[in-house]
């Protein structure tokens, strides 16, 4: 049962790990998230990058179910993603955010157009977009992650966002 605050902030994240919205997180959702953006930027799925991506999905999806897949079925309910994010970020929520390092790493490489080694307000824009955010919501998020004002935003940038995403009001 969600109870403080904290708690309904963070279940309110689980719709975006639920990509397919069948009420649970599992491996599936994680890999369509990689196959829609490999799709919007029209990355083939056997490319380094796309392979990349792939592992980097199949790597976030062990470290979510190492941390809140509690009865070992390979899905995270609603229940047990609010229970295992809440005491992962109470220990350390940079810590939780480096489980998803290397997807958030190979999603970059897939939308760095440009080569290098950052991305566009508008190309993280769409990448949110792809992972469930409303459009208008996407563009001022991407605008936000921009936090040295350079016009691109980097991997610091987006696992930091990462961590604090579960930490503050919608």
């Amino acid at each position: 049962m969600v109870t403080s605050e904290y708690e309904r902030r963070i279940a309110a994240r689980f719709a975006i790990f639920d990509q397919d919205g069948n009420g649970y997180i599992d491996r599936e959702d994680f890999s369509g998230a990689a196959k829609a953006l490999l799709a919007e930027f029209g990355t083939a799925a056997r490319s380094d990058r796309g392979q990349a991506l792939y592992i980097g999905a199949e790597a976030f999806w062990q470290g979510m179910a190492g941390i809140a897949d509690r009865d070992g079925d390979q899905r995270i309910t609603r229940e047990e993603f609010v229970n295992g994010a809440v005491k992962r970020l109470r220990d350390n929520p940079d810590r939780f955010a480096e489980i998803a390092r290397p997807f958030l790493h190979a999603a970059l490489a897939v939308a760095d157009t440009a080569g290098d080694d950052a991305v566009g307000v508008e190309n993280t824009a769409r990448v949110l977009k792809v992972l469930g955010l409303a459009e208008d919501l996407a563009a001022t998020v991407a605008a936000t992650l921009d936090t040295d004002g350079d016009g691109r935003i980097d991997e610091e940038e987006i696992v930091r966002a990462f961590a604090r995403y579960f930490t503050v009001p919608e």
